[in-house]
C-alpha cells in the first residue's frame, strides 16, 4: 500500500530562512532556489507534501491517542518514563509546561499550516495547468483547517496564522472567529478536492474527506442540522462502506480499506512507526489464543510503561458476542510458557489493536484511522436523535455498526427517549473507537468529561480541563496569545 509522508525539510527550510540572502544578496543557482521552488510543480508539490507529513506524523500517534484516552474513563497507564507525562494527564494535574503539548500536537500542527499557507501564498505562479493548481490549492486549505480543528479541540482558540506574514505576535482569535475559519475553509476547499477513490494518491484529501472533518467539526460544535446533513453528504457517495471484520480491519495487509476515511499512514521504519503496540503489550508477552495470528519475536520492542485499559470499561463488553473485544488483551502466554490472567489485575486489559507481525523495534506499520465510515453512521445517528429524538433511521444507522460487531440490534423498546439513546449512542462509541483517541472529544460532547473524571476521585474544573493551556513555550514566544486565566 502506497504511504504518502514525504518530508521535505530542506525545500522549506530554504523557504523559511531566507533572511540571511539579504547580507549576500546572491541568489542560489539550480532548481532548489527559493525563487525556482515556488514556481515549478515539484518544488510546490514537495511544500504539499510537506505539510500532509506535519498533519500524519505518525510517531506521536501513541500520545495523541494516550493524551486523550487516558483523562477519560476508557485509558490508564503504569510505568516507564512514558508515565511521568501521562499520569499528569490521568490526575488532571497538567500545566502548560507539559511537553507533550507542544512537541506532539501544537508545533507539527503548526508546522502544516505554515506550509499550506507557502502554497496558498504561490500557488498562482506555478507552472502547471490550472486543474493542478486547484486541486494542490483545495488539499492546502482542507489541511489548514484539519489543522486547526486538531487545535481547536484541543486548546480552544488559537492564533490564526493564515499568511507566512502574519505578525510574530498574534492574538488568540475568537470562539467565533475560530469556527467561522473552519467551517468556510473546509467548504471552499471541498469544491475543487477529487471524488472519493479518485485522489492521486492514498491519504490525499478527497471530498469524502474534508466532508468527513467538517461532519465531526459540526458535531463537536454542536451544530446538529449541520452534522446530520453532513454525514449524509459522505454517506451519499456511496463509496465508503464498513468492512467486515472488525478484528482485522487494522491489520497492514487492510490499509485502505473502504471505512478509512482518515488516516495517519505508518509504515515499519524509523520516524513513521506507529508505537502504540509497544506501550501497551504486558511483559514477557509472546502469544495469546485471543490472537493466534500474532506472536512476538526478539525484534519486537516492548515498552517498560504500560498502556492499559480501565476495568470499568473493558468490563461492559459482552466478551461472547462482541468481536471487538477479541483486541482487548485478556490473557496471554509469556516468555516462560505461563499463561497470565490480566483480568486478575484492576485497569490491566491491553489493547491490541494495531499488532503487526512484521513490527521492527518500536515500529508498526498499522495505519491510525482518525475518521472511519463507522463514526460517520453514529455521528448522524447522534445527531438525528439530537434533532428529533430516536427515530427508526437513527436506530437503523446505529444497528448498522452492532451487525458488524455481532451483537444484536437495538429497538426502540431500549431507545425509549432522547436522552436514552444518547447514552446508548456514546456507549457504542466506547466499544467501538476504543484506542483511536475519540473519547475525550465525545465524552465532552455529551457534558460527561468532568464529571466522570470527579467520579474516578480527580479533582476537575470545567472551565480550566475542558481546553489544554497552550503550551508554554508558545506563550513565552508571542506575549499576544494570551493563557487561559485558569492556568
Amino acid at each position: 500500500m502506497q504511504k504518502f509522508i514525504i518530508l521535505s525539510f530542506i525545500i522549506v527550510s530554504l523557504l523559511t530562512h531566507t533572511a540571511c540572502e539579504k547580507t549576500l544578496d546572491v541568489t542560489p543557482p539550480g532548481e532548489f532556489a527559493p525563487g525556482n521552488v515556488l514556481t515549478t510543480e515539484k518544488g510546490i508539490r514537495s511544500v504539499l507534501f510537506s505539510s500532509y507529513a506535519g498533519i500524519q506524523n505518525p510517531t506521536p500517534s501513541r500520545y495523541l491517542i494516550n493524551n486523550a484516552e487516558v483523562t477519560t474513563d476508557i485509558g490508564y497507564n503504569t510505568g516507564g518514563a512514558e508515565n511521568l507525562t501521562l499520569v499528569q494527564l490521568i490526575n488532571f494535574t497538567w500545566d502548560a509546561s507539559l511537553g507533550t503539548l507542544q512537541a506532539d500536537v501544537w508545533a507539527p500542527t503548526y508546522r502544516t499550516i505554515r506550509d499550506a499557507n507557502i502554497v496558498l501564498e504561490n500557488i498562482a505562479n506555478v507552472n502547471t495547468s490550472d486543474a493542478n493548481r486547484k486541486i494542490y490549492a483545495a488539499e492546502a486549505r482542507f489541511l489548514r483547517a484539519y489543522a486547526y480543528d486538531l487545535l481547536y479541540k484541543w486548546f480552544g482558540p488559537v492564533p490564526l496564522r493564515t499568511s507566512t506574514a502574519s505578525e510574530a505576535t498574534l492574538a488568540r482569535a475568537t470562539d467565533e472567529q475560530m469556527k467561522t475559519f473552519i467551517e468556510a475553509e473546509l467548504t471552499a476547499a471541498i469544491t475543487d478536492l477529487p471524488e472519493p477513490g479518485k485522489e492521486e494518491a492514498f491519504a490525499r484529501a478527497n471530498k469524502g474527506m474534508a466532508w468527513s472533518v467538517l461532519a465531526k467539526f459540526y458535531l463537536n460544535t454542536r451544530q446538529w442540522q449541520k452534522a446530520a446533513d453532513a454525514c449524509q453528504q459522505v454517506i451519499g457517495f456511496n463509496y465508503y462502506q464498513l468492512f467486515p471484520a472488525y478484528q482485522n480491519m487494522f491489520r497492514v495487509e487492510n490499509e485502505g480499506n473502504r471505512e478509512m476515511i482518515l488516516v495517519h499512514p505508518c509504515r515499519n521504519q524509523e520516524g513513521f512507526g506507529n508505537w502504540y503496540t509497544a506501550g501497551a503489550l504486558p511483559p514477557g508477552f509472546r502469544t495469546s489464543d485471543q490472537i493466534p495470528e500474532y506472536v512476538w519475536t526478539s525484534s519486537m520492542a516492548n515498552f517498560a510503561t504500560q498502556y492499559r485499559m480501565r476495568s470499568a470499561f473493558t468490563n461492559t463488553f459482552d466478551t461472547i458476542n462482541d468481536k471487538r473485544s477479541i483486541l482487548l488483551l485478556r490473557h496471554y502466554v509469556n516468555a516462560n510458557n505461563q499463561w497470565v490472567n490480566l483480568l486478575s489485575t484492576p485497569d490491566n486489559v491491553r489493547s491490541l489493536k494495531y499488532w503487526d507481525n512484521a513490527t521492527v523495534g518500536n515500529h508498526s506499520g498499522n495505519d491510525v484511522p482518525i475518521i472511519r465510515y463507522a463514526d460517520i453512521l453514529l455521528s448522524r445517528a447522534e445527531a438525528l436523535n439530537e434533532l428529533t429524538g430516536p427515530t427508526q433511521e437513527a436506530l437503523d444507522l446505529i444497528n448498522q455498526v452492532r451487525r458488524r460487531a455481532g451483537i444484536a440490534d437495538l429497538t426502540s423498546t431500549e431507545a425509549t427517549g432522547k436522552e436514552v439513546f444518547k447514552d446508548l449512542i456514546l456507549r457504542e462509541r466506547a466499544w467501538e473507537f476504543y484506542s483511536e483517541g475519540l473519547r475525550r472529544e465525545d465524552l465532552l460532547r455529551h457534558d460527561k468529561f468532568i464529571s466522570l473524571a470527579k467520579a474516578r476521585g480527580i479533582t476537575a474544573a470545567a472551565d480550566k480541563h475542558k481546553v489544554f493551556p497552550i503550551p508554554q513555550t508558545e506563550i513565552d514566544a508571542n506575549r499576544a496569545c494570551k493563557q487561559n486565566p485558569d492556568y
